[in-house]
């Protein structure tokens, strides 16, 4: 079937894009896959979605790995279910997935700050943190991209970086987009009254240029693809309608399920800051 002429424009755009970011960006040595490492994940779900390739690539080479959860994703559907059900389902669905990742239910850490407050926590959480990074050896962070432009995801960036810089820590920060896939052509155009058409068009074109500029690091996953699948489906209320005749919202809901398809590329890719 012929695609219409915008969608066909934006396909060949996005792999005009996804081609250019791959030619710039660098992969990671195999010998850096070996490094510990510490993951903080503003949600349950997010390790996955931004990192889950490089989660199990690590791993299979040997890496010692811990996932920090920040938030306890009890927000999420709280219209539909009690959040403290929300948060039980939640926290075991993200210790199956850690499971089919390689990470063991040891390696996990649950900070539990009340999902969507995470800035209203700031210190407390700051101090949490720089606890976590004296007491783990490591030599990467992966954290969100500083731009994701979601509350607990940017400040889970602010929080990390600040309790780096105050312990005078050496590691290299990798820094993994999520909602940052969610705009043109990555996901489909839709109108917004307040950034009209052009205004919409100049936002794109900015992140397409960020994704460019800063995003050149890349991880390659191809072969580990289908068990990142696996380990996405594990977190059941993000991708299925737990209850039946509601408006249950799930990822897949998100632009048509175009966002979905952001996170199962051949590469996963990273801003990479250095600390020492």
């Amino acid at each position: 079937m012929k695609l219409p002429g915008i969608a066909w424009i934006r396909v060949c755009l996005r792999r005009l894009l996804w081609g250019i970011l791959k030619f710039c960006s660098r992969q990671v040595r195999d010998g850096d896959l070996r490094k510990p490492a510490i993951l903080f994940s503003p949600h349950p779900d997010d390790e996955t979605l931004g990192c889950g390739g490089t989660i199990i690539r690590k791993r299979n080479a040997g890496a010692k790995l811990k996932i920090v959860f920040m938030t306890d994703g009890s927000s999420s559907h709280r219209r539909f279910i009690s959040e403290p059900e929300l948060k039980a389902i939640r926290t075991q669905e993200a210790l199956s997935a850690c499971g089919v990742l390689g990470v063991k239910k040891e390696d996990v850490i649950f900070l539990d700050f009340k999902d969507q407050q995470l800035k209203q926590f700031e210190k407390e959480a700051g101090h949490r943190v720089a606890t976590i990074l004296s007491e783990q050896a490591c030599e990467e962070i992966f954290i969100p991209y500083a731009r994701d432009n979601t509350p607990d995801h940017d400040a889970t960036n602010a929080i990390v970086v600040a309790a780096v810089k105050a312990l005078r820590k050496n590691a290299v920060i990798y820094e993994y987009p999520i909602w940052f896939w969610h705009h043109w052509p990555w996901t489909s155009f839709s109108f917004s009254r307040r950034r009209g058409i052009l205004g919409q068009l100049r936002a794109s074109a900015f992140g397409w240029l960020g994704l460019i500029k800063n995003f050149r690091c890349s991880v390659p996953i191809r072969e580990v693809l289908e068990r990142k699948r696996l380990a996405l489906r594990q977190h059941e209320s993000q991708m299925i309608r737990l209850l039946p005749n509601v408006q249950w919202p799930i990822l897949n809901d998100v632009s048509n399920g175009e966002f979905l398809q952001c996170f199962f590329q051949d590469s996963e890719v990273f801003r990479k800051r250095e600390f020492f």
